[in-house]
């Protein structure tokens, strides 16, 4: 069982999506948990290509677990082209867009704090229809809603100039007939394991837009469920375990946002609702002092930068003696693992991501493995989960 959000470190370079990989392998192969990835890059899904002189490519998730994993993408042209033809369309709308979903987004977009308060005034007086209601004003009927509503025109004015970029994001609708978030929940209850990419719409602002709503409402359907499980004591009401993976993950978790997102609210709450996060970062130290303190497993490739090397060890017994140690690991297929995964902290080299893996992941029990070699990075999943 998951004891608190798992993170994997690394400078870039260092192999973290393939480490990512074959630990969401182990959890998919052992049905440990089920996994909602936010695929940024589309690394994971479908292929994705190997690091090195020769160009090659590496199989995703889906292409592993077929029956096991689900794709749903939010720029579909992009992902036909890359060879996949199952993956679903989703759609979000601006009537699901709350204050919440912008203050997250309020750097990306500029936003001020006034331009903050009367987005308020707006969604009270127009409640979900607040943004296209917006949109659509003249600068005469900002100056009469101002004056009916003690709005700032101004502010509201750059407001509606900056919330225009959202028209740029290919899976923003001002109305969506069907809601794509309760078919991700039907989805994870039924034991799939999604995964969303977002091929041209990786930029930071779409990326956090999009993770946050989505992860805003599958996380209130688990209280709701975790809620109904406690009162009813009926183990068939209990949720799945699910696992919320996150890339860029300093930019949700950062010190002056983290407690206004709900990946703050999930990191802190350490799987009271049956949701965790697994964490893949660059910058550990762009992430809050009080979210890394309650981090239950660390996996950390090579980090050159002081800063970083110095978050790691945040509330970590003998700290200081393993930052040489972390110093001296290999640029690729090494990391120092320490938490709950583990008795002691711990350096291992992870296995190949090939196609030996490939093979092997087939197998009915991962302990029959053929290989007699011990792969460290997958048993971390078995340790930290429990199986």
């Amino acid at each position: 069982m998951w004891k608190g959000a798992t993170v994997i470190f690394g400078k870039s370079g260092t192999g973290k999506s393939f480490l990512t990989r074959l630990l969401l392998s182990g959890v998919i192969r052992k049905e440990a948990a089920v996994n909602l990835m936010f695929d940024m890059h589309s690394e994971y899904g479908w292929e994705a290509m190997k690091e090195g002189k020769q160009v090659s490519t590496v199989k995703g998730l889906r292409q592993l677990f077929p029956g096991q994993v689900m794709m749903y993408t939010l720029d579909p042209e992009s992902t036909k082209r890359r060879g996949v033809r199952d993956a679903q369309e989703l759609y979000l709308s601006y009537d699901q867009i709350e204050i919440e979903d912008l203050k997250l987004v309020a750097s990306e977009l500029g936003l001020s704090e006034a331009a903050m308060d009367n987005a308020n005034i707006l969604y009270n007086e127009y409640g979900k229809s607040w943004i296209v209601r917006l949109l659509n004003m003249t600068n005469e009927d900002i100056k009469m809603f101002c004056e009916a509503k003690q709005g700032h025109q101004g502010s509201i004015s750059s407001l509606q100039r900056k919330l225009m970029r959202f028209d740029t994001l290919k899976y923003i609708r001002s109305t969506c007939p069907h809601n794509y978030i309760d078919q991700l929940i039907q989805d994870l209850a039924a034991g799939k394991n999604v995964i969303i990419e977002f091929g041209s719409q990786s930029n930071m602002l779409s990326y956090m837009l999009a993770t946050n709503m989505i992860t805003r409402r599958i996380h209130a359907s688990y209280v709701k469920k975790a809620d109904h499980f406690l009162q009813t004591k009926n183990p068939l009401d209990k949720p799945r375990q699910l696992v919320i993976t996150i890339e860029e993950a300093h930019r949700f978790l950062d010190s002056s946002v983290v407690h206004q997102t709900i990946f703050g609210t999930i990191a802190r709450e350490m799987r009271k609702y049956f949701v965790t996060l697994l964490v893949v970062d660059q910058r550990p130290s762009g992430i809050d002092n009080e979210v890394m303190s309650q981090i239950g497993t660390r996996v950390t490739c090579l980090l050159n930068d002081e800063k970083d090397i110095e978050a790691i060890f945040t509330g970590v017994s003998g700290g200081a003696n393993l930052k040489s140690v972390l110093a001296k690991l290999d640029s690729k297929q090494q990391a120092l693992i320490l938490g709950h995964a583990v008795p002691m902290p711990v350096v291992v080299r992870t296995r190949p991501y090939d196609a030996q893996f490939y093979r092997e992941i087939g197998c009915t029990d991962w302990e029959e493995m053929p290989n007699e070699e011990v792969y460290a990075a997958a048993k971390v999943a078995k340790a930290d989960l429990g199986f």
